[in-house]
């Protein structure tokens, strides 16, 4: 079973939450059989993708 929390803009960080995502940001990634890691093609693909995206977002605001 997946739990998922969003907080809401009124939420505060504990001190060791804060902690806890200083630490995390440290840590290599690590990859697996479920999520390996990008080849360079892929690599491209997705910043290309993340590219269009952020296009069609901005249009769709203005």
């Amino acid at each position: 079973m997946i739990v998922t929390y969003s907080p809401s803009k009124d939420d505060k960080l504990t001190p060791a939450q804060i902690e806890a995502i200083e630490r995390a940001k440290k840590l290599p990634p690590v990859f697996d059989e479920d999520s390996p890691a990008l080849t360079p093609a892929m690599e491209k693909g997705l910043l290309v993708s993340a590219a269009q995206r952020n296009r069609l977002m901005k249009t769709k605001q203005a």
